[in-house]
């Protein structure tokens, strides 16, 4: 008996059932559908990724599972690749199609891709890829990308209509060398922003109709920005709101309740998500080189000391050491506070970039390949193109955490330390820190922040006039920069 014509729909980091295109031709395509999501062991277990992503994965296909449930629809999981979870069910149906989002992601997931590719191919599957936000493929320039992005961003939502969806079920333990879902990843952490697409909405709506006030004057402070930022971040980065549906949600916001100077902040900023997952799109090399090959010769080197103590927080920078330990703890910091713990490890510590990038990558509830890399070099400098940023975290701290109520909270042993010495406890007279049980020894930075940062720099500025620093910066702004103010 021939075997029934079948769709397969695969979901990556777009877990969401609306404003899903691959999903909206599948249904169109008429035929029975099976809905799969892989955690890939692979995947799992590469050093960028921790059980906070996993479980915000799985929250998130909860959610998704709840509302197919309803239309009477199952999605399947598999704890397993690609190459097992395609070939099982080719064998079990007729699958005929493929549909999924493009993906801009780590060589691992690239590798999956031309390996589904290659076997679509030989199996006679024809696979559809649906683009995934504003990313354009192929591009050799940006001379109409702003342009195509945002007839994009305007373009209607993807209606997707359940109604009409008939899923075709299988138990996932059919297939050999299917594990076991890792209760890790369905233990809930109330210290992290929960997955799934019910509280994405929450937190877009509650930002567009009153948080977004305050964002643009927030927008840098570590305490005040958990609040004022739009927290979106992690929602878009596993897709359980897409782009477009939060840049036209902020039109009808903006009309309706204004806020309009926050609010064109924001949308700079949406653009801005797109432009560098742009950038990686068009050149994966950010994963692994510099992408100007002129700062190849320029040696940073490993001090294993140094890169344990701003991995744990324990550098004796206050600010430094109480972002790192929120991150850690809730997935979460501002910006500019990134900005800085790169700025801190690259150039005060001179470690090279690559040391650092898993180790954020890991903490970053959001983290977002495209937007990882291609911030992390040029926050090291390493583009060659961008104004040098060395941030010196006691300005910083003195500037967007004044009374130090977030060092206090992050770093519970300065708690005591009075207000005038929060950002540079080692300046206590030792009597004074004799008193709150401290010593002044114990309190200086693993490095002078003042001499460090002028010697890297003059090295950097040094490095900077390196002819093949130039030509390299020349390349890179013909396929990367768009012609004109972003």
């Amino acid at each position: 008996m021939s075997k029934k014509e079948t769709s397969v729909v695969w979901f990556k980091r777009d877990l969401r059932l609306t404003d899903h295109l691959p999903l909206k031709k599948a249904i169109a395509l008429g035929k029975p559908v099976i809905l799969i999501y892989c955690f890939d062991p692979k995947l799992i277990e590469d050093p960028h990724y921790d059980r906070r992503h996993w479980r915000f994965v799985w929250e998130s296909l909860e959610d998704m599972s709840q509302e197919l449930q309803r239309h009477g629809q199952q999605l399947i999981v598999f704890h397993a690749g690609m190459p097992d979870v395609l070939p099982f069910l080719k064998n079990a149906w007729n699958v005929t199609h493929l549909f999924s989002h493009e993906e801009t992601g780590l060589k691992i997931t690239y590798d999956t891709d031309l390996w589904v590719k290659q076997y679509c191919k030989e199996e006679g599957i024809l696979w559809d890829e649906s683009p995934y936000n504003g990313i354009q493929r192929r591009l050799s320039h940006r001379k109409n990308w702003v342009k195509n992005w945002h007839a994009f961003m305007y373009e209607p939502v993807h209606d997707v209509d359940l109604s009409h969806l008939k899923t075709t079920s299988i138990d996932p333990s059919r297939l050999t060398g299917h594990l076991p879902i890792p209760e890790a990843f369905q233990m809930s952490n109330a210290h992290f922003q929960r997955g799934g697409r019910e509280m994405a909405l929450k937190y877009m709506h509650s930002f567009l109709n009153g948080r977004v006030k305050d964002y643009s004057r927030f927008i840098s402070k570590p305490l005040e920005s958990r609040r004022s930022c739009s927290r979106l971040s992690p929602y878009l980065a596993w897709g359980n709101l897409s782009l477009r549906e939060v840049y036209q949600a902020r039109l009808r916001a903006k009309a309706s309740v204004g806020y309009k100077q926050p609010s064109a902040t924001f949308a700079a900023r949406l653009q801005w998500h797109d432009h560098f997952v742009q950038k990686f799109e068009s050149e994966e090399r950010y994963e692994f080189e510099n992408i100007n090959k002129g700062y190849n010769t320029l040696d940073r080197g490993l001090n294993e000391m140094y890169l344990e103590a701003w991995e744990k927080g324990e550098t004796r920078v206050p600010l430094v050491d109480a972002c790192m330990r929120c991150l850690k703890s809730t997935g979460y910091i501002n910006f500019r506070m990134r900005a800085m713990l790169v700025s801190f490890l690259t150039h005060h510590l001179w470690q090279d970039w690559k040391q650092g990038a898993i180790h954020l990558a890991t903490h970053f509830l959001d983290f977002e390949p495209g937007i990882h890399y291609t911030q992390f070099q040029m926050q090291a400098g390493t583009t060659g193109l961008n104004t040098l940023r060395i941030y010196n975290p006691i300005k910083q701290s003195k500037e967007h955490d004044p009374k130090g109520l977030f060092i206090k909270q992050w770093v519970p042993e300065l708690a005591a330390v009075p207000e005038q010495y929060i950002h540079e406890p080692w300046l206590m007279p030792p009597l004074e820190a004799q008193i709150l049980g401290l010593q002044v020894k114990d309190l200086l930075p693993i490095v002078d922040v003042t001499k460090a940062a002028e010697q890297a720099r003059k090295k950097l500025w040094a490095h900077k006039k390196h002819p093949e620093v130039r030509s390299e910066g020349q390349r890179i702004l013909k396929k990367h920069v768009i012609p004109r103010s972003f």
